[in-house]
């Protein structure tokens, strides 16, 4: 089996069962976005609808059985069993800017328009954007806990690793899928940022940030930032030590 693809999932998975595991302990989903959990489960059920039509292998279906099952949890466990935990003032990225472009982009570049097909790639599209609502929460509070921080490594690692994946796939079986590698690149570069922060939190030699961290009286850590990549100020972010 391609050893990046696999890693990746488990990246995947373990990113999924760190967020769950997150809710149900502290009964909360304080510092989560609700809509970004709501875009990833669209993507998975129009990725994964070509479950009851397309058999690949038994990992295959099982982990699409996963996702899907998984995803619409969280969704249960944010607006029904903690609903009164989940933090609407600071979730308020409005979604509809993500979804209309990507569908129309769906429609409009896609391998073939069939509707699986269609679907598929809109899964791909809205994959690649759908963690905005949630690196928007971040931004808005200004601090993340350390257990959401690894939840969004995780998840970033999961497609840097597909990134690797689609290299492997190109050099062992020449194959390359343009829409999947470019959707991935989005994706990672958006992460990019987060990356740099949580690195720069497990190796503190490393002078990533205008300023050094400075804690404070409740016990998070502030970090006055400058962006990886044009520099410029990024608003104080702190994470619960």
């Amino acid at each position: 089996m391609n050893i990046f693809r696999l890693a990746g999932d488990l990246s995947h998975l373990l990113a999924i069962i760190i967020l769950l595991l997150k809710i149900w302990r502290t009964r909360s989903c304080s510092g989560i976005s609700g809509k970004s959990q709501i875009l990833f489960s669209i993507t998975y059920t129009a990725r994964y609808l070509d479950l009851v039509t397309t058999f690949v292998s038994p990992y295959n279906s099982i982990m699409k059985v996963v996702f899907l099952a998984t995803s619409y949890g969280t969704l249960y466990l944010m607006y029904v069993k903690f609903k009164a935990t989940n933090d609407r003032n600071h979730d308020t990225f409005r979604i509809e800017f993500l979804l209309v472009p990507v569908t129309l982009l769906a429609l409009l570049v896609n391998h073939e328009f069939t509707p699986l097909e269609v679907l598929w790639t809109l899964s791909i599209y809205l994959e690649a954007v759908a963690i905005l609502p949630q690196l928007f929460l971040v931004s808005k509070t200004g601090e993340a806990e350390t257990i959401t921080s690894h939840y969004l490594f995780c998840l970033g690692s999961y497609r840097a690793l597909y990134l690797l994946n689609w290299v492997y796939r190109y050099y062992t079986e020449q194959f390359y899928d343009l829409i999947a590698i470019v959707a991935g690149l989005v994706q990672t570069i958006l992460y990019c940022d987060f990356f740099y922060l949580y690195v720069t939190r497990a190796a503190p030699a490393l002078k990533w940030f205008a300023s050094p961290p400075s804690r404070l009286a409740d016990g998070k850590i502030s970090l006055q930032r400058c962006h990886p990549v044009c520099g410029l100020q990024i608003p104080p972010t702190s994470v619960h030590v």
